[in-house]
C-alpha cells in the first residue's frame, strides 16, 4: 500500500503515520518539513506548502498513491485544490473532518454517522461541514470522510476553557490554586480518544473499497467530565483544584471567543456510537486513558519552556469572569 499524507507530524497524524509503518505500508509525508526530523525512519518527505498548487502539482507529476490523506484542510477551496491535485493520482482521498461538525445542540444520543451536520455557533466546524458537502459531489475520485473527537496524545492538557496556543495556562492555575472555570453544572460528559486508539482502527480505512463514499467517526469509549480530567492533573500535582461552575451563556456574553469551542462543542455531552467503525476495523480498541498519560503531559510541559506560554489578555478576561460572578453569586466561593 501506497500512501500519501499531508501533514504526518500532528497528534493524530503522527500516530497514524507510525502505525501505517506498521502495517507494512510505504509512507510518504507532504509538509513544510517544519517538524521532520521527529518522523520515524523509512517515510519519505515531498517538502512543499500544499497551499502553493503550482508548486505542489510540479512535486506530484508523474507519482500515484494508493491512498491519500489529508490532515490540514480546512476550507471548500483547499479541498478544492487538492480535488484538482489527487484526482487520477489516487485510488482515494480520506478527508479528515471533526466530530464537531454534527449536530448542536445535540438532539439525540448516542451519536451515530447519521446524525445531522448542523453547527451554528463554530466556523470552525461549518467550514469542516463546507468541505464534507463538497466533497459528496465530487465525482469520479473514491472519497472516505473521517470525523475524530477530541483526540489527545501524551502532550495535551485536557481542559474546557483555554486558548489554542496556551493551554499551560490550566495546570499553571492549578498548581497556583486559582480557581477553574466549569461551564454549566459540570456533568455532562465528554468522549477523548487516545491517538494510539484511533490509529489502531483508522489504518483499515486505507485503501478499503468498502469505505468509499461513507463516513465514519472514530473515538474511544471512556467518558469524563471536565471535573475529572481536571482532577486526573491535579492529584498528578498534588493539588486540590478549586471550581467555580458558570452558565454557559455567561461565560461567552463575557468572552466572546468561546463561543464557538463552548456552545459549538465541549457544552454537550458527547457520546458516540463506534459500530459502524468497528464493522471495517479488525483492531478497535479504547485502551488509554487520560489518567495513563497525565504524568507525562505535565512532565512535557514543565520541561519544555517554549511551550509554557501564557495570554495574560485571556487570563485577565478569565479571572474578571470568576470575579463578576462570584460578586453575583457569593454561594459559589
Amino acid at each position: 500500500m501506497n500512501v500519501l499524507i499531508i501533514g504526518g507530524t500532528g497528534t493524530i497524524s503522527t500516530y497514524v503515520v507510525n502505525k501505517c509503518l506498521e502495517e507494512r505500508m510505504a509512507v510518504t509525508v507532504m509538509n513544510r518539513g517544519t517538524h521532520n526530523d521527529q518522523l520515524p525512519k523509512g517515510v519519505k518527505t515531498i517538502i512543499c506548502d500544499i497551499n502553493n498548487e503550482p508548486e505542489a502539482l510540479s512535486l506530484l507529476k508523474d507519482k500515484h498513491f494508493d491512498s491519500v490523506i489529508e490532515f490540514v484542510a480546512f476550507t471548500k477551496e483547499q479541498v478544492e485544490r487538492d480535488v484538482r491535485l489527487f484526482k487520477g493520482k489516487t485510488n482515494q482521498y480520506i478527508f479528515i473532518s471533526t466530530a464537531s461538525a454534527y449536530q448542536k445542540p445535540v438532539e439525540d444520543y448516542p451519536i451515530t454517522e447519521n446524525t445531522p451536520l448542523i453547527n451554528p455557533y463554530w466556523d470552525y466546524s461549518q467550514r469542516k461541514i463546507e468541505c464534507e458537502a463538497y466533497l459528496s459531489k465530487v465525482k469520479d475520485m473514491n472519497i472516505t470522510v473521517v470525523r475524530p473527537s477530541h483526540t489527545y496524545d501524551n502532550k495535551m492538557i485536557m481542559a474546557v476553557m483555554i486558548r489554542w496556543g496556551n493551554a499551560y495556562a490550566h495546570i499553571k492555575r492549578l498548581k497556583e490554586h486559582k480557581p477553574i472555570i466549569i461551564p454549566g453544572d459540570g456533568t455532562s460528559v465528554w468522549t477523548i480518544t487516545h491517538a494510539s486508539d484511533f490509529a489502531n482502527s483508522f489504518v483499515y480505512l486505507i485503501g478499503n473499497a468498502k469505505t468509499y463514499g461513507e463516513a465514519y467517526h472514530i473515538t474511544g469509549n471512556r467518558l469524563y467530565t471536565w471535573e475529572q480530567l481536571s482532577n486526573i492533573l491535579a492529584k498528578e500535582l498534588h493539588v486540590t483544584p478549586h471550581y467555580v461552575h458558570i452558565p454557559t451563556d455567561i461565560i461567552v456574553k463575557h468572552m466572546p471567543e468561546m463561543k464557538g469551542p463552548l456552545m459549538g462543542d465541549k457544552a454537550w455531552s458527547a457520546i458516540f456510537d463506534n459500530t459502524k467503525i468497528k464493522k471495517i476495523s479488525k483492531s478497535y480498541t479504547s485502551i488509554v486513558g487520560y489518567e495513563d498519560v497525565a504524568v507525562d503531559v505535565i512532565k512535557y510541559f514543565e520541561t519544555h519552556q517554549e511551550a509554557q506560554n501564557i495570554d495574560d489578555e485571556y487570563e485577565k478576561q478569565y479571572d474578571g469572569l470568576i470575579n463578576d460572578y462570584l460578586i453575583k453569586h457569593p454561594e459559589e466561593k
